[in-house]
């Protein structure tokens, strides 16, 4: 009796996933965490409009979706100052990154990215057969300039940069991105993962033509709109390559209560600016926790500020350890020197509270774990 009979490549991946997540953690140490402050989600939840439109769509959960996400691709079209026809509505913009993956890199083409950013982005290309070619963060900041003469090098087929950055928080201004524009090589495209652009200061996202064939950009609900759950993402490009999409993406992968409640959210601005100035006030209080740690909060233009924990690697994951081992769950940079750091999401003022209570424990553990 034969297996699976996987291709070639499937069999050769590593048994792996980007992240493992809360819930899985909290399964195996047996309880679960008091403050959640590491998955980069809105601890302030939705727009109330958009739970309502959400309860409203779920009795009609009978009826297949619409395929094209009709209403929600033109209200997005609306905001982006594009045309419907140039936005692609998805599963998350995980989900979009592959089908873009998908649609571009076959197994051995060249894909340039950051070392120790997003690593779902190399999942998919991993996945598709791509190589990875990494370039190192410069100043705790990924290197516009740097990736862009490596994607040159290797004629790369996609070029990623998260701007804002996860995970250090750090951003590039519109400006910088808009100058550096006309030195994409050809044949690339630059891949502009814009999920915490709502948190960003102004002038941060870049001015860009959506119907410009060298850059395709991609945003969320799950962060500023808090909808992680219901995996909403979209993107706008060039309305060949958008187009193209629906050659192999899944037409039915977004549910009709996640577009219901995407939109309505959408409409909300007054809910949108109530979160963006929660999280300030807790982003705030994350840098004088950590001062008042002998720690070191980075600038940040997203939902979580990455803490410099005064050691290197080893040390930054005891204290990771410590605190998920008093119940804080918070995540970490994986490549050095960035792993020197601690991330720690925008959460309520009570999750903040227990972080301010158990984070002098957890250093004193991790000091206490260091070899003499």
């Amino acid at each position: 009796m034969t297996g699976p009979r996987l291709t070639p490549l499937a069999r050769s991946l590593p048994q792996d996933v980007p992240f493992v997540g809360p819930e899985t953690q909290e399964r195996e140490q047996g309880f679960p965490f008091r403050a959640r402050l590491g998955a980069n989600e809105s601890a302030f939840g939705p727009s109330r409009h958009a739970i309502e439109a959400m309860a409203r769509a779920a009795t009609e959960m009978w009826k297949y979706p619409d395929s094209s996400s009709h209403e929600l691709r033109h209200a997005l079209a609306a905001r982006m100052g594009a045309a419907p026809d140039q936005v692609m509505v998805g599963g998350g913009i995980d989900g979009l990154l592959g089908t873009l993956v998908r649609l571009t890199v076959a197994e051995g083409d060249a894909v340039v990215t950051s070392d120790g950013a997003y690593p779902t982005f190399n999942y998919h290309v991993t996945g598709f057969g791509g190589v990875l070619h990494k370039v190192p963060f410069r100043e705790d900041a990924e290197d516009l300039d740097a990736l862009l003469a490596r994607a040159g090098e290797v004629d790369a087929k996609l070029c990623y940069l998260s701007n804002p950055d996860n995970p250090m928080g750090s951003w590039h201004s519109g400006a910088v991105i808009e100058a550096a524009l006309d030195r994409i090589p050809d044949g690339t495209f630059l891949v502009l993962d814009e999920a915490y652009i709502e948190f960003a200061p102004d002038g941060t996202a870049p001015r860009i033509d959506p119907e410009d064939p060298r850059v395709i950009r991609f945003r969320t609900f799950s962060k500023a709109y808090g909808m992680a759950g219901a995996r909403v993402g979209y993107a706008t490009g060039a309305r060949a390559l958008i187009g193209a999409f629906d050659k192999v993406r899944d037409h039915f992968g977004m549910t009709r209560p996640a577009q219901e409640a995407a939109a309505a959210a959408l409409a909300d601005d007054v809910w949108l600016g109530e979160v963006q100035e929660q999280v300030a006030l807790s982003k705030h209080r994350i840098g004088q926790i950590a001062q008042a740690n002998g720690l070191t909060a980075l600038p940040s233009a997203t939902n979580f500020v990455t803490v410099d924990c005064g050691g290197d690697g080893d040390f930054a994951r005891a204290v990771l350890k410590a605190l998920g081992a008093r119940g804080v769950f918070v995540r970490m940079p994986a490549r050095p020197p960035q792993d020197r750091c601690i991330r720690i999401g925008a959460g309520t003022q009570a999750e903040l509270d227990v972080l301010a209570e158990e984070l002098p424990r957890a250093l004193q553990d991790a000091r206490e774990a260091a070899p003499a």
